[in-house]
């Protein structure tokens, strides 16, 4: 196969890539929410209604894995990031990537889950205007690298975005205020989400990037640091004290609402401060494939 990136797309390999790992992203969580979940389990009180639900949600992890089925009914609305050397086609790769998705649910690891807003009629393969979401970031590597994340609807919809100062949370224009409210955004899920959840975190930009870091904060592993040592500190003082608000898994009370929180920052213009935060649930879906120049992949999250 020649190096050029662009001759990759006409490889079905590419294709074959791609559906590979929205499988394995819908049905099997990665290793590092699973323990996690399993941490935050043996932390929970004996007997209590938090360890309940938590053994649950691994029982739960463990048959979709051995099962291969989606991990949950809402498989979500697939986001691709994609690493790249120059040369790629970004038409020709987003056509792979909306093929790949209308196979997968064709094939059942995905749910129908693209529906017009003016008509009301679900396209029927999970494949629509904005659906799904595909973006693009370019390096040296000959290599291309896919991390997918599939985020579920209940999720999305408790996410918030904030633009300091806000009087009624007494937050005003610096780290004090955002710490304000990225947990006015975890008292205002409380369960809906699908709690324990992960926060995805970004300080300044506008409103659209903002919603995008904060989506690209998702990506991490759960157990990173933060090389910025004051957005490190800002990540480890939101989890704890977001683990002191006793909502718990799903709600309904523990130590555990929440199994990470990811924070980033963009420049931003002088008149706006905006905090957005999108929230993940439980079932943290995301893997990373890299796909080298000669068709062959392999899972390296």
């Amino acid at each position: 196969m020649q190096s050029d990136s662009k001759n990759r797309l006409n490889e079905p390999a590419f294709g074959e890539a791609l559906f590979d790992l929205i499988r394995r992203t819908a049905c099997d969580l990665p290793a590092d929410v699973e323990r996690a979940l399993r941490r935050a389990h043996d932390e929970e009180a004996p007997d209590s209604r938090a360890r309940t639900i938590l053994s649950l949600f691994l029982e739960n992890v463990a048959l979709a894995r051995e099962k291969q089925v989606p991990l949950c009914q809402d498989t979500g609305l697939p986001f691709f990031l994609i690493h790249h050397p120059p040369g790629l086609s970004r038409r020709a790769t987003v056509k792979a990537c909306e093929e790949a998705v209308a196979r997968a649910t064709r094939e059942q690891y995905l749910r129908p889950n693209a529906v017009d807003p003016v008509t009301g009629r679900n396209s029927g393969n999970s494949v629509g205007a904005g659906i799904p979401g595909v973006y693009f970031e370019e390096g040296d590597d000959e290599a291309v690298s896919v991390v997918l994340m599939l985020k579920g609807g209940g999720s999305e919809n408790v996410g918030r975005q904030y633009s300091l100062p806000d009087d009624a949370l007494k937050a005003g224009r610096d780290l004090e205020g955002v710490r304000r409210a990225s947990l006015d955004a975890v008292r205002q899920a409380e369960g809906k989400g699908c709690a324990p959840g992960v926060l995805g975190i970004c300080i300044g930009g506008d409103r659209g990037s903002g919603y995008l870091h904060s989506k690209h904060q998702l990506l991490r592993p759960i157990d990173d640091v933060n090389p910025d040592p004051a957005l490190a500190d800002l990540e480890k003082r939101i989890l704890r004290e977001a683990n002191t608000l006793g909502i718990g898994p799903l709600g309904l009370g523990g130590e555990t609402t929440l199994l990470g929180a990811k924070v980033g920052a963009l420049h931003r213009v002088p008149a706006c401060y905006f905090v957005t935060v999108t929230y993940m649930c439980w079932e943290y879906r995301r893997r990373e494939i890299r796909i080298d120049a000669d068709g062959t992949w392999r899972f390296t999250r």
